[in-house]
């Protein structure tokens, strides 16, 4: 009996990038094949399936090619979190703790109106800083966060019970052990 591959399958690891002992879990090769990218868009989505989601917010950059598939196939709106001096026109920001230092997030400040339901979206959730972040600002625009949805969770670093700790609902496809 064949087995269907599942979204793991797509996913290649690089050994010791960026730095030595890390193993980096690179999407791209998931986002090049046709049928692993519309497995992943489809299963991000099947949670939510039913619910009244207003705006999806793709936090930089992979979070950018899921967040746009994922409103595109709802036909919602796209909201994007980039790094501090990215967006034009007037945001807000969001600092952060990095494993090696800080970092800023910013949302244009008219992108998520008062009471507008959120789905929350990236590729990979490690620490949960970032996420943390975009829920932050999310929250300070008046959204209301639906779901936070991943394609990789690396539960040894902690970041689901980081986000589950906020009350958050958190989603990912798959888990890989290590950093």
């Amino acid at each position: 009996m064949l087995t269907q591959p599942t979204v793991k399958n797509y996913i290649r690891t690089i050994v010791d990038f960026p730095h030595e002992g890390i193993l980096f879990r690179d999407v791209t090769t998931l986002f090049a094949d046709p049928r692993g990218f519309r497995m992943c868009i489809d299963q991000m989505l099947h949670p939510y399936a039913g619910q009244r989601i207003d705006k999806v917010v793709g936090l930089e950059a992979r979070g950018f090619i899921i967040g746009g598939a994922i409103a595109h196939q709802l036909s919602v709106g796209f909201v994007p979190i980039r790094k501090k001096g990215k967006l034009p026109g007037t945001t807000i920001s969001q600092d952060y703790k990095l494993e090696y230092g800080d970092a800023i997030v910013e949302i244009h400040d008219d992108a998520i109106q008062p009471g507008e339901t959120v789905l929350l979206v990236d590729d990979l959730l490690a620490t949960g800083g970032t996420a943390e972040a975009g829920i932050r600002l999310v929250e300070r625009l008046g959204g209301n966060i639906l779901g936070c949805s991943f394609i990789v969770d690396l539960p040894d670093l902690g970041g689901r019970a980081r986000l589950e700790a906020m009350g958050m609902d958190v989603q990912a496809l798959c888990a890989f052990d290590g950093l």
